[in-house]
C-alpha cells in the first residue's frame, strides 16, 4: 500500500484527502467561528490549525503503513503535551486543544460502515457541544470581584439601585449582583463580593 498511496487514483488517498477536507471545515469552525469568537485570543489561533492538520495526516499515515495506532495517538500526543506544558493555558484551552486533536484523529480513519454520514454525524455533535456550552457561558457567567465598601447607609434594600450605580462607578463595571461577605459596623465598612459580565463574553 505505501508504494501507491500517493497515487492520485488510490482510493485510500482519494479517501484521505475528502476526510481532510471534511477536517479542515471542521477545525476551522471550532477555532474561528466558536473559539475566536468567545475568547478573542489570537496567539493561538495558528496553534490550533496546525496541530489539528499534523494529527491528522500523521494520525492517517502511520494507520496507511501498519503502524500501530497506540504509536500513531501516542506520537501526536506528546507534541502537544510539550506545546501544553511550555504555555499558560487555560482550562478552556486544553479543552479546545484535546477536542482539535481528537477530532482530527476522529476524521483521519475509516473506521465506519457509512464513513461520510458517520464523520458528519460525530463532528455536528463535538460543534454543537462546543457553541452551546459557549453560548450558555457567554449568558450566564459572571465574573468575581471582592471589595471593601464604606457607604453602609447604601445597603439598605430600597437603595438597591443607587447602591448599584455607585459600585459600579467605583468599579468601572457595570455590577449586576452583589453578595454581603460581613459588615464591620464599628470601622463602618462592610465586605462585598461584587458580580458583572466579563465584557469579552459580550460578543
Amino acid at each position: 500500500m505505501t508504494d501507491s498511496l500517493f497515487d492520485l487514483t488510490n482510493p485510500y488517498f482519494v479517501g484521505i484527502m475528502w476526510r481532510f477536507a471534511l477536517n479542515t471545515v471542521i477545525i476551522f469552525i471550532l477555532i474561528w467561528l466558536i473559539y475566536y469568537k468567545y475568547s478573542k485570543k489570537e496567539r493561538y489561533l495558528f496553534y490550533f490549525f496546525i496541530m489539528g492538520i499534523m494529527a491528522f495526516f500523521i494520525t492517517a499515515m502511520l494507520k496507511a503503513v501498519f503502524i500501530d495506532m497506540g504509536m500513531a495517538v501516542g506520537l501526536v500526543a506528546i507534541f502537544a503535551i510539550i506545546r501544553l506544558r511550555s504555555s499558560n493555558f487555560t482550562a478552556k484551552d486544553i479543552a479546545y486543544t484535546y477536542t482539535i486533536f481528537g477530532i482530527s484523529v476522529i476524521n483521519s480513519l475509516k473506521l465506519l460502515k457509512f464513513p461520510l454520514l458517520g464523520l458528519l454525524i460525530i463532528n455536528g455533535i463535538i460543534v454543537l457541544t462546543a457553541y452551546l456550552i459557549e453560548e450558555y457561558t457567554a449568558k450566564y457567567h459572571f465574573e468575581r470581584l471582592s471589595i471593601i465598601y464604606d457607604k453602609l447607609d447604601l445597603l439598605k434594600p430600597e437603595k438597591k439601585e443607587k447602591f448599584l450605580k455607585d459600585v459600579s462607578e467605583r468599579t468601572g463595571r457595570e455590577i449586576l449582583r452583589v453578595k454581603i461577605r460581613r459588615i464591620n459596623y464599628k470601622r463602618k465598612r462592610a465586605f462585598l463580593d461584587v458580580y458583572f459580565k466579563d465584557k469579552t463574553h459580550l460578543i
